[in-house]
This record gives C-alpha cells, structure tokens and sequence, in this order.
C-alpha cells in the first residue's frame, strides 16, 4: 500500500501503449495516474492550475514527442515557482540519455531508460512523491507563518524584532520609549500568535518561513 493515497502521477508519452502500461502499473502499487498524450495538452493544463498540486505529485514525460519535446516541456516547467513539488522523471531510450542527464543536473528529479524495471521506476516515483510531499509541507508552513506575521500589529512587530535580536524587556521598553508592562503585554501576544512559547523558539520559525 502506497504512502500517499491522494498523489497525482501525471504521464506524458505520445505512445498510448506506454501510457497504458503505466497505469496499469501504478494501480497494481495503489497509484492513480492521469495520463497526456503531449507535452503541449499537459502544459495547458499546468497553465489552468493557479498553483501548485494540493497532494503530491510527479510528472512521468517521455524526451521525445511530436510538437513540444519533453525538454520542451520541462524548461517551461522549471520557471513555475512551485516546480519542486512535482518531481520530474524522463523517460528516455538509449539515444536520449546524454539529454535525460543533462536536465537531471538542471533540477529533474531522475530519468529511467527504456525499457525500465517495474520495481525500479515504481521506488523511484514514491521517493518523488516524498519529495513532493515535503515541499509542500514546507510550503503550508511558509504560508501559515506569513498568515500569523500579517496578524501582528505594527508595535507586536517592533517588539518581536527587538526580542529576536536578544534583547530583555527592560532594553526593549527603553528603545520603543514604552513601559516594560507594555512590553510584557506585546511580547505574550506575539509569541501567541506565532505560536511559539520563547524567543528562541520565534528566531528558529522566522528563519524557516
């Protein structure tokens, strides 16, 4: 039983046969896949999502196709913002590996050679899915940390920033010209709406949002 239940495998191969095979092989390992017959009908539907897959995802594409070669394809894909969450894997002949290597290098997540092992392109499709997975973990926690930054006050902020920096309570009033009870009161509300218990706890999430 796979570990991602909900993942999208997306198959992008001219050749029906080979998409066939595929699904037929990703189902008998609990996969749902959907498959494109070219690298332009999967753009257009890349370019109708307004962001990144909400489950993890990877891309199965074929090198060469007729119209938009699958380099093509991954070039364009490489300039979305979210690309690192849906793992590319080439598939390629023997001819086209010199290619499949050089876009590995340039950010694919692997290629697999024609013909491929069953096992060895289905482990390599789960390690792109936690790949995935744990970009768009990171992702939920950027934007839930950007989310609990726009809820602090101008003044929350001011005193955050002085209490990342290490400073006491005493130090903070005296450089914001406030009370050290205000400070107090303005220090609990950050850490409860950052979510966070100390100042070494609110660096460490700033630094990974």
């Amino acid at each position: 039983m796979t570990e991602y239940p909900d993942a999208r495998i997306f198959l992008v191969d001219d050749d029906a046969g080979v998409r066939d095979a595929l699904s037929w092989l990703l189902r008998t390992r609990r996969l749902l896949s959907e498959g494109y017959a070219s690298a332009d009908a999967f753009l257009a539907e890349v370019n109708s999502w307004r962001d990144a897959p909400g489950s993890p995802s990877c891309v199965l594409l074929d090198v060469r196709m007729p119209g938009m070669s699958g380099l093509a394809l991954f070039e364009h894909l490489l300039t979305l913002p979210w690309q690192a969450a849906m793992p590319v894997i080439f598939l390629s002949g023997h001819a086209d590996v010199p290619t499949a290597v050089d876009a590995v290098k340039r950010g694919a997540f692997d290629f697999c050679e024609k013909p491929f092992s069953d096992n060895v392109l289905v482990d390599r499709i789960e390690q792109a899915l936690a790949q995935s997975a744990q970009v768009l973990a990171q992702r939920r926690q950027q934007h839930e940390m950007q989310a609990r930054l726009a809820s602090l006050t101008d003044r929350e902020r001011d005193v955050m920033r002085l209490v990342v920096e290490g400073l006491p309570n005493k130090l903070v009033a005296d450089q914001l010209n406030i009370s050290v009870r205000t400070v107090e009161v303005h220090r609990s509300r950050v850490f409860d709406k950052m979510c966070v218990k100390s100042a070494v706890e609110l660096a460490n999430a700033l630094r990974l949002s």
